[in-house]
């Protein structure tokens, strides 16, 4: 038969769930192809399309994504996922890291942990930010998992070195052990002594972020064994020569952290050794460390340098003439973050030598720093987008900018989808014409169809967030400092941004009329945080009167009665919390 003649089979919209109904998928065909769906969103999605694939869908998923450990209780999500392996869990606002949340707020693990040992024995990853560990949590989750892969902890607090211990000790099939910025107490560096000598399976190492010495040999023993390490990442007690031994023992690495790049003096043939060892990691794709990086020795990574895709240079005060140099050796440079010590002078050299970057963060060395022959300006900025037009993610603090370059910057670059621009002077004009910004970042949502993330600075209007409402349309997360003229420019951003998840604000002049005009919204976003603004107690009430299912809390100032110092709104199928300190009120 003519295949042209056979008749077409009839097409099936997947955006319609009255016809996915429809199809009488056999359960385990259903579970099969869901199995293999790994998108949080897409998972979602799939549950709520019927019965049997929300059935489908609980009884596959194996990884659990939770933006706000309160938004739900442990265990609701053990009725839930049966079969969950792994975890990652977010606690405190994001503010947190800017000192704006008090300690002993919350977000403690031991609760999902206590859960988790019952019904979910096989876990396997445990990926934790801003949540509260204790060394007794650390203890009881390497002993109640047997099992248990990977651990990471991003800027959590409360443990030290013995709940490490504890992990390195019991964990015997601990592949992935990732400490970032956590604030944790450096006991002693004893603990990777307390990996079993048959210990082989690691395949990931961050511990930059610890202050404390360590235990060198054992290091070297535990890199040597693991012959699956791809990720290895040491803190500033590790010394050039040391890091030599290391590359030696582990030239399959994909991800290094350099540690300190120090001494002052290395013989010739030490030298020779560390560039030998560098030039032997064939696979390198990302750099990281460099701290008290002495310049003379940088050359010895030039032959690392053209595979790297990612370039950590943001603990290091590096001058853009040595900077210059380097990135002369990276042409395949996808990802870059420095200090602002480069200059305008090394941006430039970012535009030259990095054609495939794609995202860019220029953090301040010192942002109290006022001397404005420190640092980067928009010229630098513009340099990078005129030899960068893949660019799609920036983070950039400087302490001046201009409208006229915002403009140029994104017609440059019209790919945006993160835009975090930071003028540290708060409420700086354009500096040229002494303008609001307000032209600058309506010239970013106007042309950068594709933002989802975008943080505003600088002397700002209404006329911002009239052009965000209006225009932003893909935008998710939206961060705003000392900026806006009142409350009808945040009512502008709520009525127009559909798709807006997370909306953060300090220091900025909306109240109660900005507050509520989101009323009908927040039940569809993360949170809302508003710090140092003009929200009362009474307004504060009224949205928990009306939105019962929000979870109203407000951080209370002690010097203040009638105003809202920091205001929290998520978002919860858990109702109000249990473990709310006393200076936090919940409406």
């Amino acid at each position: 038969m003519n295949p042209s003649l056979k008749k077409p089979r009839e097409s099936v919209d997947l955006s319609n769930s009255s016809e996915l109904t429809q199809l009488a998928f056999p359960d385990e065909v259903l579970e099969k192809v869901l199995s293999l769906v790994q998108s949080h969103k897409d998972r979602n999605s799939a549950s709520l399309v019927c019965k049997d694939w929300y059935n489908a869908e609980r009884w596959t998923r194996t990884k659990l994504f939770i933006g706000n450990c309160y938004s739900v209780t442990p265990e609701i999500v053990a009725r839930r996922f049966p079969k969950i392996k792994s975890v990652t869990l977010k606690g405190k606002p994001r503010f947190s890291d800017f000192n704006l949340v008090p300690e002993n707020w919350g977000a403690d693990i031991q609760a999902w942990l206590d859960v988790f040992a019952k019904v979910y024995p096989f876990l396997e990853e445990l990926r934790l930010k801003r949540m509260a560990v204790s060394d007794e949590s650390l203890e009881f989750l390497a002993k109640s998992f047997l099992g248990f892969k990977a651990l990471s902890l991003l800027s959590c607090d409360g443990f030290s070195t013995d709940g490490i211990s504890s992990i390195a000790a019991h964990c015997k099939n601990l592949t992935e052990l990732d400490i970032q910025e956590n604030g944790m107490d450096d006991i002693c560096g004893s603990w990777l002594s307390c990996f079993p000598d048959d210990f082989t399976s690691l395949e990931v190492l961050n511990f930059a972020s610890m202050n404390t010495e360590i235990s060198k040999d054992a290091l070297e023993r535990l890199v040597g064994r693991c012959k699956s390490l791809r990720v290895l990442k040491v803190n500033k007690n590790v010394t050039l020569p040391q890091l030599q031994r290391l590359l030696v023992r582990a030239p399959q690495l994909m991800e290094l952290g350099t540690g300190c790049f120090l001494p002052d003096q290395l013989t010739s043939q030490q030298y020779a050794e560390l560039e030998s060892a560098f030039s032997n990691c064939k696979h390198l794709h990302s750099l990281s460390g460099f701290w008290e990086a002495n310049r003379r020795y940088l050359p010895s990574l030039y032959a690392a340098c053209a595979s790297l895709t990612f370039l950590n240079l943001s603990y290091e005060t590096i001058r853009s003439g040595e900077f210059s140099k380097l990135l002369a050796h990276c042409p395949n440079l996808r990802r870059l973050w420095v200090l602002d010590t480069v200059k305008d002078k090394g941006l430039e050299a970012v535009g030259t030598s990095c054609p495939l970057l794609e995202e860019l963060r220029v953090f301040p060395a010192d942002p109290f720093e006022e001397d404005m022959d420190h640092g980067v300006t928009e010229s630098g900025f513009v340099a990078v987008s005129a030899g960068c037009p893949k660019l799609q993610y920036v983070l950039y603090f400087c302490r001046q900018m201009t409208n006229a370059a915002v403009a140029t910057i994104v017609r440059n670059c019209p790919n945006f989808t993160h835009f975090r621009l930071c003028i540290m002077n708060p409420c700086q004009p354009d500096y040229l014409t002494n303008e609001p910004m307000d032209e600058a970042f309506g010239a970013v949502v106007k042309t950068c169809r594709k933002l989802q993330r975008l943080s505003v600075s600088g002397l700002l209007t209404d006329l911002t967030f009239e052009y965000i409402g209006k225009y932003a349309k893909n935008l998710e997360t939206l961060s705003v400092a000392f900026a806006g003229s009142s409350d009808w420019g945040m009512q502008c951003v709520l009525d127009g941004c559909s798709k807006l998840r997370k909306l953060e604000i300090r220091d900025s002049p909306f109240g109660n009329a900005a507050l509520l005009s989101g009323m009908g919204k927040y039940e569809s976003m993360r949170c809302l945080w508003m710090s140092a603004c003009r929200v009362t107690m009474n307004g504060c009430r009224i949205l928990a009167r009306e939105r019962p299912r929000l979870n109203v809390e407000v951080i209370k100032d002690e010097h203040s009665d009638d105003y809202a110092d920091k205001l929290y709104v998520y978002r919860s199928v858990a109702g109000p919390r249990r473990d709310a300190p006393p200076f936090v009120v919940t409406l």
